[in-house]
């Protein structure tokens, strides 16, 4: 087949000449003379977006400080009971409580250990309160590190001190409970001094992922996703006025293109590009359609929200695609909140499902993997097995 491949994008795209640049190196990726479609003059006036967003720090000021609503939605107060958040009888959480248990029962094992380490889950108990941010999580392998941390520390101190009667002579805590001479006796000044130290790094770590967070949030998620309103609100709008734009590009190829079951187009489509081909496809007056690959799209959760009309009955039961449209593969990546399935929701005139395809995530994209389909391996890999 020699006919081209037509490409529409999605939400938020405004750079044409840097549409278009995508479409060139899928196009050298894939093999496929790609023909990009740009509909984003048409989109929503997203200039002024900014304005309505909430106001975040300034740049540069790294991680957030205390009382960021980012650490507080991140880690509110962990509730008293539920699951992973069950209390010993000190009042410790679980995992704490088990996992000190456990490392010094492994550690004085045939020591004529008598008293058994309830003092010093008692001790961890009195100061577990003071902690800002180990008392804040309920994550089982953070606690469970914590009180490893804690019982190494009595069972190393026992062992250089073992002299003033620690468990390596006597079996009792006498000698670790005995004071340096300000009546706070050893085993609770090193449990106290070293939940502290935990407590700091651990509120360290949350505070730099917080940071890092916050920034992809502000500066990438919350624009992208306005932008995605926005653009959805002017297609719901002014949907003819697209869907014109998209016939004129492909009849500027070939005017036979599309207009029936001999001449049918193929597409590839992002985001709202793939609603955008998906309605066209499936018009009283369709866009006939032999391929189509979509990624990062939304047609299933519109029609199952809003059905969209032509050819297509609201959804009881998967929904039989006309014709129209020929095949279907649909690709998502697991951090895009604006991907969805198609194969639960859609049939084809076949009886088969459209192909969904779940995506790899790369590290690199971040928490906003929605721009992210254009520079995959396997997005192009998809696009050329379906168009083959």
């Amino acid at each position: 087949m020699n006919d081209p491949v037509f490409v529409i994008h999605g939400v938020g795209i405004r750079d044409e000449p840097g549409f278009e640049a995508s479409v060139e190196r899928l196009g050298r990726a894939t093999g496929l003379d790609l023909v990009p479609v740009f509909w984003g003059d048409l989109g929503a006036d997203d200039r002024h977006v900014d304005l309505a967003l909430p106001p975040s720090g300034a740049p540069g000021e790294g991680a957030p400080a205390d009382g960021d609503p980012v650490i507080d939605a991140l880690f509110a107060p962990v509730p008293s009971s539920g699951p992973g958040v069950l209390r010993s009888a000190d009042g410790l959480p679980g995992a704490v409580a088990e996992e000190i248990r456990r490392r010094l029962s492994e550690a004085y094992d045939g020591a004529g250990l008598r008293e058994g380490p309830d003092e010093v889950l008692s001790l961890v108990a009195d100061a577990w309160p003071e902690t800002r941010w180990l008392s804040r999580t309920d994550d089982t392998a953070l606690l469970t590190e914590t009180a490893a941390a804690l019982a190494d520390a009595v069972a190393e101190l026992d062992a250089t001190e073992g002299g003033f009667g620690g468990f390596g002579g006597s079996g009792t805590w006498d000698g670790l409970r005995a004071g340096p001479g300000d009546g706070e006796g050893r085993l609770k000044a090193l449990l106290h001094r070293r939940l502290r130290e935990l407590d700091r790094v651990a509120g360290a770590a949350i505070k730099a992922v917080a940071g890092r967070v916050n920034h992809s949030l502000r500066t990438r998620c919350a624009p992208g996703a306005t932008r995605f309103l926005g653009d959805v609100l002017v297609y719901q709008r002014h949907r003819e006025l697209i869907h014109a734009r998209v016939r004129e590009r492909i009849a500027a190829v070939d005017p036979a293109l599309g207009r029936g079951p001999d001449r049918p187009v193929r597409l590839v489509a992002h985001s709202l590009g793939g609603v955008i081909s998906v309605d066209m496809a499936t018009a009283a007056e369709p866009l006939w359609t032999s391929a189509l690959v979509t990624f990062g799209s939304q047609p299933a959760y519109f029609h199952l929200c809003d059905p969209r009309g032509g050819q297509l009955p609201p959804y009881a039961g998967p929904v039989t695609l006309p014709p129209s449209l020929g095949g279907w593969t649909n690709l998502w990546e697991p951090l895009d909140l604006l991907a969805f399935a198609a194969s639960r929701v859609f049939r084809l005139h076949d009886g088969s499902a459209p192909v969904d395809v779940p995506l790899r995530h790369a590290a690199s994209a971040g928490l906003w993997t929605h721009s992210a389909y254009w520079e995959l391996p396997e997005v192009a890999e998809s696009i050329a097995r379906a168009m083959a």
